[in-house]
């Protein structure tokens, strides 16, 4: 089952996207830039969209604990490790599959950083069931 998790976007039904979606027990977040946070430095703007994630991820029923993958985009090189920093803030201990890569710009050329977030949602057991693994 699909279910769209719209954003406060008004591009959403323009161009045809939607904040984040949900397939199942995984969840997709489009790239997501610091709305709002324009005139802040490149911390300022991830921890911003590490605020907009949240939001869409809690509407889609996951958490930053579920989140598996997150792709980091940048335009500018020398960013990487206050963004990487942030990151860190949120997974260093749920530390997910990370990719990070600079691009030559972004849709607001204000904007240092963008991010997408995947997540999968742990299925829950079948009754009288527990979720334990053996080796």
């Amino acid at each position: 089952m699909r279910t769209n998790i719209s954003g406060e976007s008004p591009y959403e039904p323009i161009i045809g996207f939607s904040r984040a979606v949900r397939v199942g027990n995984a969840v997709h977040v489009s790239g997501t830039g610091p709305v709002g946070a324009d005139n802040e430095d490149a911390a300022g703007q991830t921890r911003r969209i590490f605020e907009i994630a949240q939001q869409a991820l809690t509407k889609a029923g996951a958490s930053f604990d579920h989140v598996v993958r997150t792709r980091m985009y940048l335009t500018h090189g020398e960013d990487w490790e206050a963004v990487g920093r942030v990151h860190g803030e949120f997974f260093s201990a749920i530390r997910p599959a990370a990719t990070m890569v600079v691009v030559a710009a972004l849709l607001n050329p204000a904007w240092r950083i963008e991010i997408e977030f995947d997540a999968v949602i742990p299925e829950a057991p079948p009754a009288g069931r527990s979720l334990t693994t053996e080796n």
